[in-house]
């Protein structure tokens, strides 16, 4: 049998560490929508720009069952911290047990709740980094809130922005998901606050980054 250019790639990468395998297997085994995991390649990507990023504070919207953030956790200098946000309490347990068996608990900010309400309440704290992979129709909402919390020089990841193609696709513009990243990409591509590129990488990865006062 041929290998996959996606095989290829693989294995010639970092390899995916044993806690994330365990946690990518149970993500299929117990849980509905598994490809929502980020997965071997993203989670390395992830580890990469946080390596590169060095953010003292990370936060993500979208916990899912938690293997992004490990990935993220991964790549953070000692001193730094991660808050990630998930709406869908039945999925708190089974976060928790692979948070708090990792070498990161002590770093791991677990809220569990609607993201809005969450920001609404953290007041003038200041992040370096967020990951965005939450629900897709309030992309533009979550950017508005993140934004002014972000650091002059900080960066937004935003994942799913070419939404498995269907952004280009008219059959599917009318649905709300695609709708919503739609406008998002917009939104980001006319904001001159901040530079920005899409990585056409699974499904699809957007950098931003907030240009500082003085750069304006």
């Amino acid at each position: 049998m041929m290998q996959t250019l996606d095989d290829y790639i693989l294995e010639h990468i970092d390899a995916e560490p044993e806690f994330l395998h365990t946690l990518d297997r149970d993500t299929h085994l117990y849980h509905l929508r598994p490809r929502m995991c980020s997965g071997h390649l993203q989670g390395r990507i992830l580890k990469m720009l946080v390596r590169m990023i060095r953010p003292r504070r990370i936060l993500e919207l979208g916990t899912f069952t938690g293997y992004s953030a490990l990935c993220l956790a991964e790549g953070m200098p000692e001193s730094s911290e991660l808050h990630t946000i998930e709406i869908d309490d039945e999925l708190e347990d089974f976060i928790r047990s692979h948070f708090d068996s990792s070498e990161f608990a002590d770093r791991l900010h677990l809220h569990i709740g609607d993201a809005k309400e969450i920001l609404a309440s953290m007041g003038d704290v200041k992040f370096d980094l967020v990951f965005m992979d939450a629900n897709k129709r309030e992309y533009c909402e979550y950017y508005d809130l993140v934004f002014p919390m972000l650091e002059e020089g900080g960066f937004i990841i935003a994942d799913n922005t070419l939404w498995d193609g269907h952004v280009v696709d008219e059959s599917h513009l009318k649905d709300a998901q695609t709708q919503g990243i739609v406008r998002f990409n917009k939104m980001v591509a006319m904001d001159d606050r901040v530079e920005k590129v899409i990585l056409p990488i699974r499904d699809g990865l957007t950098l931003i980054r907030k240009r500082p006062k003085c750069e304006l």
